[in-house]
């Protein structure tokens, strides 16, 4: 379960090694970095300085590389072209036509970007290096409940399900003979026979899913065990409590720093 449907890269690393709540309490810290950092370029220094070093400390360094540029690229992009050439006034920098890329529209798709790349970058990190089920476990054992917990679980985890799910029905429509490759048009044409099998047996799965909970427990009272062991230390205690305390100081520092401004 903790490897089929998640991103998740089996490393033999420090950074696996940490437990789950540390590196959800370092993701929590990238996403509030994110969104209070100030200035142009802030973020960018951040994210290169803090998420790609850990990231090559976990040996997963390529595909947390390739993982953030495909989840920042559209949004960058969008960003650029609407608030550039949609951008209310402004100093105009190239004009097409009618419409002009603006500068102050570039800089807040540039500004906007780095934020988006720090709050994802947290988050696909802790997703790369967690095991799902670890992440549940650390959860209810610091007395979240166990329905919260899951919720969290399945978050993580429905991208990928998704996919491999839309990935067998693709395979199983071609080899029935449906046409998917060339023009928009016949791509266009094969969307319905994907997107009805995957809906219905997305609703067949939830069910099975709660009938296998229900089968081994989830909902009885009482404590649990688990054949899943998580490594803690007072040194990673200490962490989670010095990130949350930064936080509380990023947060601080931007309220302030808007009152003033």
């Amino acid at each position: 379960m903790s490897e089929t449907f998640s991103i998740y890269l089996a490393r033999e690393s420090g950074l696996h090694r940490l437990h789950p709540l540390t590196k959800l309490a370092l993701a929590g810290f990238s996403m509030v970095a994110g969104l209070a950092l100030p200035g142009l370029w802030l973020t960018y220094a951040a994210f290169a300085v803090v998420m790609l070093p850990v990231a090559a400390w976990g040996k997963i360094l390529g595909a947390y590389a390739r993982a953030v540029w495909r989840l920042l690229l559209p949004f960058a992009v969008s960003l650029l072209l609407v608030q550039g050439l949609f951008w209310t006034g402004g100093t105009p920098l190239i004009r097409v036509g009618p419409l002009s890329l603006k500068l102050e529209g570039v800089i807040f798709a540039v500004r906007s970007s780095g934020r988006i790349l720090l709050v994802t970058g947290g988050f696909l990190l802790l997703a790369l290096s967690t095991r799902p089920d670890a992440l549940m476990i650390a959860l209810a054992q610091r007395g979240m409940p166990r329905s919260i917990a899951y919720i969290v679980l399945t978050t993580l985890q429905i991208v990928p399900r998704f996919q491999a799910k839309a990935d067998a029905i693709l395979d199983a429509q071609r080899s029935r003979g449906l046409e998917t490759e060339g023009n928009i048009l016949r791509r266009v044409r094969a969307l319905l026979p994907l997107i009805v099998p995957l809906v219905l047996g997305s609703i067949l799965d939830i069910e099975e899913r709660a009938i296998a909970l229900e089968a081994r427990g989830f909902s009885h009272p009482g404590p649990k065990t688990s054949l899943l062991v998580l490594a803690d230390s007072a040194s990673q205690v200490a962490a989670r409590w010095g990130l949350l305390a930064g936080m509380v100081v990023l947060i601080v520092a931007r309220l302030v720093a808007g009152c003033w401004a």
